[in-house]
């Protein structure tokens, strides 16, 4: 591809409303740009990456068996209301009526749909196994997009779905297709993690995330420093307590804390760590239940564990008047000793011994407060996010914390939506048996977008090599020179015929303009040539990924490179 002849314009500023490196990079390196909120054009240059990953993920779809269809992205709102999602789904559903008012909804995910095809055309065990998937645009009306490709309401997805006789065969599914995730992201190029995850709007009974490690990351993820133990801080198990709480040492008392409310502040205002307090929090669930929680006052409490230990889809702070009315003092001012509320308290607390906490009463708090002695409590339970120095629940090892990207989830549906739509075949023995089912995403724009969240320097992209969308970049050094501009369409050619994907920046420009979009673009591989090499009948080398430069017989460097790319992608 000719530069000059490339729809390709790149930006020296950055938009101000892109916030992350990969969405200003995106936008500047002219590979989208933006329609609406949430919603781009892909331009060709990004386009190019996209369909990379979507190659490879292909490839390895059809490595596990799995078939790829092609389901529509206006869905009939039967099909929701069948599976019970249409309520209970929420804003991000985009529903819309057309013009005999039946409903429908822009799919921001097709279990409903493909259960639905499976259903009508699957009548028995013999055409299982099954894995159908796509390569599809969906929709999700985020309340707040964001980030570029990261958060957006339209996106291109490539989702699947197993159809099993049993959970046995479903769990070798799910496995077969755990591994297909985990070769696909090897083949981009990327760091990532495999870990355990909530299973969320989604629903079944275990799911894992793929996570690309990037400080940028929305998610916050931990792994084992001696095994392969990994998972997303809210899903991730913590032990009780290995030790048993000191007996008490200390008598309860009150002392006057006025105006001190927060962590920070009570543990400078009595002069001890927030390791030696312990924080209630007062929480309301969805259905307007009233619940008191135990946490280390360095402790964050895990919402989605909560729910699960309460039956509840959402918990959140309970607001002034419910903090006064159930405890009779002020927020920041809460405490066990006496409270009348359902009251639980996460594993560590047990452990602890003569600690502080709020007294129920305005500017006040206890000292040497004591759990066994003080403090009737309901259950103690797994209630605090994971962090750091946390003990691995699998060995001996210890958690560490990184900032991570989903870019793939798989999940083990079970019989969700195949019991809900009905989607039975009839076994060996003429019963009929409801399906097993999984399902598996990843969101293609987006793992392009985390390559270059995870790859990139202050100059533009570094991208990984199976994923750029050139692999060799020429630059001409003043293409009105007959000579430089011969020697370049020769490289051209020989490269092009050696299956080489080239892009000739052949513009008259200025060099050093021409090597900044050189930067900006993060082509793997650059030759520059110009008159000075030509001389020595040699071009110049320069790796995009360390900056390495060497020169190259002229007449070699086509094949060199050739052996280069194909290297760098077996």
């Amino acid at each position: 591809m000719r530069y000059s002849r490339y729809l390709l314009t790149t930006l020296k500023e950055t938009p101000a409303d892109a916030e992350i490196a990969s969405h200003q990079l995106m936008l500047r390196a002219g590979m989208i740009r933006k329609v609406a909120a949430g919603i781009y054009n892909y331009l060709p240059f990004g386009l190019r990456a996209i369909r990379k990953v979507e190659q490879i993920v292909r490839e390895e779809m059809e490595r596990a068996g799995a078939l790829e269809i092609l389901m529509p992205m206006v869905v009939p709102a039967e099909l929701w209301q069948e599976s019970g999602r249409w309520e209970q789904y929420g804003r991000e559903l985009l529903r819309l009526q057309d013009r005999k008012d039946t409903g429908f909804c822009l799919g921001p995910t097709h279990e409903e749909v493909v259960t639905d095809v499976v259903r009508n055309t699957v009548r028995s065990y013999r055409q299982l196994p099954l894995n159908l998937y796509q390569i599809q645009t969906k929709f999700r009306d985020e309340i707040r997009p964001r980030f570029g490709l990261m958060r957006g309401r339209e996106f291109i997805m490539k989702d699947a779905y197993s159809f099993d006789l049993d959970e046995a065969e479903a769990d070798m599914a799910y496995e077969k297709m755990f591994q297909a995730y985990r070769r696909i992201f090897e083949r981009c190029g990327l760091k990532f993690r495999a870990v355990e995850a909530d299973t969320g709007n989604i629903g079944g009974s275990s799911s894992h995330e793929f996570m690309v490690l990037a400080e940028s990351g929305e998610d916050a993820i931990v792994s084992c420093d001696l095994c392969a133990y990994a998972a997303n801080v809210e899903k991730a198990e913590l032990l009780p307590a290995s030790m048993a709480a000191s007996k008490p040492a200390e008598a309860l008392r009150r002392v006057a804390t006025p105006g001190q409310r927060s962590v920070e502040e009570i543990t400078s205002f009595l002069g001890i760590t927030p390791q030696q307090l312990v924080k209630t929090l007062i929480l309301q669930t969805d259905e307007g239940e009233s619940v008191a929680v135990l946490l280390r006052g360095d402790r964050e409490l895990n919402a989605i564990k909560l729910c699960r230990l309460l039956g509840c889809s959402e918990v959140s702070l309970a607001d002034e008047e419910v903090v006064q009315r159930e405890t009779g003092a002020p927020s920041g001012f809460a405490g066990p000793v006496g409270l009348r509320l359902r009251l639980l308290a996460d594993h560590e607390v047990a452990a602890m011994a003569d600690f502080v906490a709020g007294a129920n009463a305005e500017d006040t708090h206890y000292l040497g407060v004591n759990l066994q002695r003080d403090v009737v409590l309901e259950n103690f339970a797994d209630l605090r996010l994971a962090g750091a120095g946390d003990p691995c629940p699998r060995c001996e090892g210890r958690l560490e914390s990184w900032r991570g990207i989903e870019v793939g989830h798989v999940f083990k549906l079970g019989t969700k939506y195949s019991e809900a739509l009905g989607a039975t075949v009839l076994d060996d023995q003429g019963r009929e048996r409801v399906l097993f089912m999984g399902c598996y995403g990843i969101g293609i724009g987006r793992t392009v977008a985390s390559a270059i969240e995870q790859n990139h320097d202050k100059n533009g992209i570094v991208f990984p090599l199976p994923i750029a969308p050139f692999q060799v970049l020429i630059t001409v050094v003043n293409p009105k020179e007959q000579d430089v501009m011969q020697a370049a369409e020769v490289l051209y050619g020989e490269l092009q015929a050696l299956e080489v994907e080239v892009l000739l920046d052949d513009r008259d420009e200025r060099p050093g303009s021409k090597f900044k979009d050189a930067d900006l673009l993060g082509i793997p591989l650059r030759l520059t040539v110009g008159s000075r090499g030509l001389k020595e009948q040699a071009v110049e080398l320069q790796r995009r990924s360390n900056g390495e430069r060497s020169l190259l017989p002229l007449a070699e460097a086509a094949s060199q490179l050739a052996g280069i790319v194909r290297q760098a992608l077996s």
